[in-house]
C-alpha cells in the first residue's frame, strides 16, 4: 500500500504520494487526466526545466530573488537536467489547456527538491515555494510555449542528421547505379527509359529540398516569448528580467536565442510551431512516397517489378515459408502516417487559439516533439537497413527494357506518332518486340534500329539516333 502525505493548494487538501517530489496541483492533474497514459515527452521536460533554471539565475540576478534558495532550485534543476528524477513529471500530455499543469508539476518537483537541499523535508516545512519562487517572473503562457520551441530545438539537430544520412545514402545509391538503364513508369504503366541511378536521384533531391524546408522553419523557433506572462503584457516581469533570462537561456542551451519581436502575437499564436511542423509533415510526405516506390520496384520477386533487392531483416510469413517482405520501407511508412496526423493535431491546435491566448500548448508539444524524434528514428532505421544495402538486379532490369513497349517512343521522330502507334499495338497484341515488328515490317533497316533503340542515349536530352 502506497503511503500519503496531505498537502495543500488554494482548492483545498490533496493525498499526494509520500515519496512523490510533486505536490498538490500535480495531483489533482493526475486525477483529473487519466487519459492516454504517456508521459510528458523527455524535450519537453528538458525545456520547461532549463527555463525554471534561466528564471532562477535571472530573478537573482535581478534582486528579486534570495540567493540560497535560487541556488537551491538551480541545482535541483541540475540534477533533473542530468537525468534524475525524471519519474516525478507525470502529467498526461491530454489535459488542460494551456499547460498549466505541466509548468506547476516542474514548479511542485523544483520547489520540493530544492528544500530538501536546503535541509527541508518532502511535502513539508516548504523553504522552497512552487509559485512564489520557482515560478516567479513567469506564467504558464509563456514558459510552455517556450520550453515546446526548446525542446524542438533540442531534437532538430537529430532529425536533420537522419534526414542528412538518408540523403546520402540515396546518393551513394544513385552513383553506384547510374549505368543501369531500366523502365521507367508513368501513371504505373510502361514509359520511355530511365537509369535507375536518375531514378534514386530525384529521392535524394526531394529529401534535400524537405531538409532546406525543415532549417528554414526551424528558424523561427528562436523567438521566444518567456517575459511575456499571462497576456503578453509582461505584468510581474520586470524588463531587466526579460532581457536577462534570454540570455541566460542562450547560454544555457547554445541555441540562437532572441527576445519576441511582439510578445502578443507569439502568445496568440501557435503558426510559428504549425510552419515548422507542416516542413516536417512534408518530409514525411515525400519519404513515405519513397519507400512505397522502394517497395514497389523490390517487388516480386519473381513475378512482379524487382528491379532492385531489399536486404532481408525478418522472416515476413507465419504461413509461406521462405517469404521476405519490405519491412522497413513499411515501417517507414506507418511512421510518416502518424507524422501526418501528429501535424493535422498541430494544425488544429494553431487555429484553435483565440483572442490573448493559444491554449493548446500541450497538443504542439507532444505532437510536434513526438514526431520529429519518431521521424529521426524510423528515417536512421530505414537509411541503414533498408536503403543502404539496395541492391540492383541488372539482368532484371535489362530484361523488362527489352520487353517496354514504350521504346518505340523514339521512332517518332522517323515515322511520326500515328504510325508508331501502330507499332505499338502490333507489338502488344502479338506478344512481340518493338524491334521485332520494325525489322518484320521493314519500317527501318538493322544498323539504322540499333542506334535509334538504345536505351541509354534516350535518357538524356536529344533526339535518339541523331547525333
Amino acid at each position: 500500500m502506497t503511503d500519503f502525505r496531505t498537502e495543500r493548494d488554494t482548492l483545498g487538501s490533496v493525498d499526494v504520494p509520500a515519496d512523490a517530489l510533486y505536490g498538490a496541483q500535480t495531483q489533482r492533474a493526475r486525477d483529473n487526466f487519466q487519459i492516454s497514459g504517456l508521459p510528458p515527452q523527455p524535450d519537453y521536460v528538458w525545456g520547461m526545466v532549463t527555463i525554471k533554471k534561466a528564471a532562477a539565475l535571472t530573478n537573482m540576478d535581478t534582486g528579486r530573488l534570495d540567493k540560497a534558495i535560487g541556488d537551491a532550485i538551480v541545482a535541483a534543476a541540475d540534477e533533473i537536467l542530468a537525468g534524475r528524477h525524471g519519474e516525478h513529471f507525470v502529467i498526461d500530455p491530454w489535459q488542460a489547456g494551456a499547460g498549466t499543469s505541466h509548468n506547476m508539476n516542474a514548479n511542485e518537483v523544483l520547489a520540493n527538491r530544492a528544500s530538501e537541499l536546503l535541509g527541508g523535508t518532502r511535502g513539508a516545512d516548504r523553504r522552497v515555494h512552487p509559485n512564489d519562487h520557482v515560478n516567479l517572473a513567469q506564467s504558464s503562457n509563456d514558459t510552455n510555449p517556450t520550453a515546446v520551441r526548446l525542446g524542438a530545438l533540442r531534437v532538430l539537430p537529430l532529425l536533420i542528421h537522419s534526414l542528412r544520412g538518408l540523403q546520402a545514402a540515396l546518393e551513394d545509391k544513385a552513383e553506384e547505379f547510374d549505368h543501369i538503364v531500366k523502365v521507367g513508369r508513368t501513371h504505373l504503366q510502361d514509359a520511355v527509359p530511365i537509369r535507375l541511378g536518375q531514378e534514386l536521384s530525384g529521392y535524394a533531391a526531394a529529401i534535400t529540398k524537405g531538409i532546406e524546408r525543415i532549417e528554414q522553419a526551424g528558424e523561427t523557433l528562436g523567438e521566444l516569448n518567456i517575459g511575456a506572462t499571462a497576456a503578453g503584457t509582461g505584468i510581474n516581469a520586470e524588463p531587466s528580467y526579460i532581457e536577462g533570462i534570454v540570455g541566460h537561456l542562450r547560454d544555457l542551451t547554445g541555441f540562437d536565442l532572441r527576445r519576441g519581436a511582439n510578445f502578443f502575437r507569439l502568445t496568440q499564436s501557435g503558426a510559428d510551431m504549425a510552419h515548422l511542423s507542416s516542413a516536417v509533415r512534408n518530409a514525411a510526405v515525400e519519404i513515405s512516397r519513397i519507400a512505397s516506390d522502394i517497395r514497389l520496384l523490390a517487388s516480386g520477386p519473381r513475378t512482379a517489378i524487382g528491379e532492385i533487392v531489399l536486404p532481408p531483416v525478418q522472416p515476413g510469413s507465419s504461413i509461406m515459408p521462405g517469404k521476405v517482405n519490405p519491412s522497413m520501407a513499411e515501417m517507414m511508412n506507418m511512421v510518416c502516417f502518424q507524422v501526418i496526423g501528429c501535424d493535422e493535431v498541430c494544425s488544429l491546435a494553431a487555429h484553435g487559439g483565440q483572442l490573448d491566448l493559444n491554449v493548446f500548448w500541450p497538443s504542439f508539444g507532444f505532437n510536434l516533439l513526438f514526431s520529429m524524434n519518431l521521424l529521426a528514428r524510423g528515417v536512421t532505421a530505414f537509411t541503414d537497413r533498408a536503403v543502404a544495402g539496395i541492391v540492383a538486379d541488372e539482368a532484371r532490369c535489362r530484361a523488362l527494357m527489352e520487353q517496354s513497349l514504350m521504346l518505340v517512343t523514339a521512332l517518332t521522330d522517323y515515322i511520326g506518332y500515328e504510325e508508331a502507334a501502330r507499332v505499338a499495338k502490333r507489338a502488344h497484341s502479338e506478344r512481340k518486340t518493338i524491334r521485332e515488328v520494325v525489322l518484320e515490317q521493314e519500317i527501318m533497316d538493322e544498323a539504322q534500329l540499333d542506334k535509334v533503340l538504345d536505351p541509354t542515349p534516350m535518357t538524356e536530352p536529344g533526339v535518339p539516333g541523331r547525333s
